[in-house]
């Protein structure tokens, strides 16, 4: 693992992120198969994208007020 994922990591908790958001970004960043469908949030799909692709892009969509 390199520094990027934990920096980004960090950030995405103290940005207050939705958890699946979070849990789809570190997958989709480690390459980890998605979840089972029913089990699949708009938030863990935006985060999982996101995380393939290795930005934050949506992560502001998915931070609490």
């Amino acid at each position: 693992m390199n520094s990027t994922y934990y920096e980004t990591v960090n950030q995405l908790e103290n940005m207050g992120v939705d958890p699946d958001y979070l849990q789809g970004w570190v997958g989709g960043y480690l390459g980890n198969p998605q979840r089972e469908e029913q089990r699949v949030s708009a938030a863990y799909s935006a985060g999982f994208e996101d995380g393939q692709n290795q930005t934050t892009d949506h992560a502001a969509d998915w931070a609490k007020d």
